[in-house]
């Protein structure tokens, strides 16, 4: 069972729909995972019940502006971000017929996967790799060297991602986690004084 947003109907679109996941994915970043993960529901009922990336892609980028910004805001920057899912659900019409999941059925392989989740508008290196091991981890999408092209992140038991996180425990263990890495980046800094 997904356990992304704490939120049930949340989850099962997430792990039923691949668009509203990648969609999260898009967003989950300055903004708690939960709330990032749980935005395509609320997009979804914002925009009379459906995820479609062809409408997506086509709305006045204004009104997307405005259905993200509506409160509560899907996002802290809900403008900059409506229009990266807009331009991400443009690549999805462009590159992949309109079909979110293409993006990881037709991968050959784990470095197919990666160069296909990089090719995205807002996924860098970081991101891609994450959502490689989300898929792989939580999906089931493993074609040959996928736990490679995701890296660390594709370790079990790393507790490092949203790729990890199945259960409110496991969602604790990362955050300690995320905590320590930047406990350990502050420590490194100059001193001041």
């Amino acid at each position: 069972m997904l356990w992304l947003t704490g939120d049930t109907d949340a989850d099962a679109l997430l792990a039923s729909q691949p668009l509203a996941l990648l969609i999260g994915m898009v967003l989950d970043q300055q903004i708690p995972m939960e709330r990032a993960f749980k935005a395509p529901f609320d997009l979804k009922e914002r925009l009379g019940g459906a995820l479609d990336p062809a409408v997506i892609a086509a709305m006045p980028p204004d009104d997307l502006a405005e259905i993200f910004g509506a409160k509560p805001a899907l996002h802290r920057f809900p403008r900059s971000m409506a229009g990266r899912v807009q331009e991400v659900c443009g690549a999805v019409m462009e590159h992949y017929d309109g079909d979110a999941a293409a993006i990881w059925t037709t991968a050959a392989d784990g470095k197919e996967l990666l160069a296909n989740v990089k090719g995205l508008p807002g996924f860098g290196d970081q991101k891609a790799r994450i959502f490689v091991a989300l898929l792989g981890k939580q999906f089931d999408v493993q074609p040959d060297g996928w736990d490679t092209a995701a890296g660390v992140y594709g370790e079990a038991g790393s507790y490092r991602s949203v790729a990890d996180i199945d259960s409110p425990e496991a969602l604790s263990k990362v955050r300690q986690f995320k905590q320590q890495v930047k406990a350990e980046a502050r420590a490194k800094l100059p001193n001041p004084g």
